[in-house]
């Protein structure tokens, strides 16, 4: 087992996202952290095992999977047209 553990800036940095995106993942569960204190750390095995299961940062654009899905309970809506003026 290894003993390197990354920085929320770490995993953010290295995958070219906001860190509040990672932190999300934490508080859904989605990236497993540690917490000592008021800091969180990443086992970067955890992080591998992100990256092997495939991350998406595009989960809110398609709103028939993910989380989003029970937002629209399945229903995509119409398109709407912009208004010109």
């Amino acid at each position: 087992m290894s003993d390197e553990f990354l920085t929320v800036a770490d995993v953010a940095e290295r995958l070219k996202l906001n860190q509040q995106t990672v932190r999300n993942w934490i508080d859904r569960g989605e990236l497993a952290a540690h917490h000592v204190g008021r800091r969180v750390r990443i086992r970067r095995e955890d992080f591998d095992a992100l990256l092997q299961a495939g991350y998406t940062t595009s989960r809110r654009s398609d709103p028939t999977t993910g989380a989003a899905a029970s937002l629209w309970d399945g229903v995509v809506p119409e398109p709407v047209a912009p208004t010109r003026y």
